[in-house]
């Protein structure tokens, strides 16, 4: 007997089309985690922005989530929201606005995301005085760490804490870091934060580029984590959107297979993709995880589900009936 009222609620009215695929891959989910496996997550988009920390951390806390792989967008917008959070604003209207109007938000400091304006001030120079230090203090002790790393570093200095505006177990990424979690973040450069470090080192105040590890570090410590993990335990890729975030480590299978040469290693084991990509002509993110099937990621026999829905609506409602809310 299902008590929770939001899985009683889902389980009751999401019957067909994609509201039962919600319900399959949830199941699906619950029963690799229940042979012992591990759900290794992707996060595309702006999900930090539109705080996804609200569900995910407590996935973290409770051991639904093993691994992350994340643009560096979500990685900072998490910290951003935490610290920022009461000077951000919201725009009903945001597709109505004019591109003088957008200007105006602009000139006040304020970057729109959809419906959501990031203050720059109170969000970006807050986390960049204190990363800055964790950067220059790894510099002068000739170590290197990965992007999420030095998040994690920050959090774990308290330098922040005077600033948090959310309940910090709120924040998906300092549940991650409470867990150590391991995490990947491709293509970091492409943030805020990437461009910060950026010019930080044209400044001179980094003057080693190689103080933050790189993408294709992050490619040879997920070939060791998957090796690892996969000799106890299958493995399932739960994918929010598309993009980098998603392609980068579920290419990891093929190649160990391909490049590598080990044939030992097992493919994923679950595959379920939310997102509102169509199926196009060459789309990555809109492709049918058939596809994958061609690449050496997925089996035949591979659990496979695809949401085609808006993830902010989707994930929330799929990791409360995972949890059993």
């Amino acid at each position: 007997m299902i008590t929770a009222p939001v899985s009683r609620f889902i389980r009751h009215h999401y019957r067909h089309f994609n509201s039962a695929a919600l319900i399959d891959a949830a199941d699906a989910y619950i029963a690799l985690l229940d042979r012992g496996g591990r759900m290794f997550m992707t996060l595309a988009g702006a999900m930090s922005t539109a705080e996804l920390g609200l569900s995910l951390a407590q996935m973290i806390r409770q051991d639904k989530v093993h691994a992350i792989c994340c643009t560096g967008a979500n990685l900072e917008e998490d910290l951003f929201n935490l610290v920022a959070h009461d000077h951000y604003e919201r725009i009903p209207n945001w597709r109505d606005l004019t591109p003088a109007q957008e200007q105006a938000l602009l000139d006040r400091g304020m970057n729109r995301v959809t419906d959501t304006c990031i203050p720059e001030d109170k969000a970006f120079r807050r986390l960049e005085k204190a990363i800055l230090r964790q950067w220059q203090e790894a510099e002068a002790a000739g170590t290197r760490y990965f992007p999420h790393e030095f998040m994690y570093r920050v959090i774990r200095s308290g330098d922040l804490e005077q600033h948090y505006q959310i309940d910090s177990r709120d924040s998906w990424l300092v549940a991650a870091c409470a867990k150590n979690l391991p995490m990947f973040v491709p293509g970091w450069e492409d943030s805020t934060t990437g461009n910060i470090f950026a010019a930080h080192c044209i400044e001179g105040d980094v003057t080693n580029v190689h103080t933050v590890r790189t993408g294709i570090e992050y490619m040879m410590a997920l070939t060791d984590w998957y090796q690892k993990t996969t000799a106890t335990a299958p493995v399932g890729f739960f994918q929010i959107g598309g993009g980098i975030a998603g392609d980068f480590p579920i290419c990891v299978v093929p190649m160990m297979h391909q490049d590598l040469r080990l044939n030992h290693v097992p493919l994923w084991a679950y595959f379920c993709q939310i997102s509102d990509s169509t199926t196009s002509y060459g789309s990555y993110s809109g492709a049918v995880p058939n596809e994958k099937i061609t690449w050496g990621k997925l089996g035949v026999d591979t659990p496979r589900f695809v949401i085609e829905s808006d993830a902010t609506i989707v994930a929330p409602l799929m990791f409360a009936c995972i949890l059993g809310q």
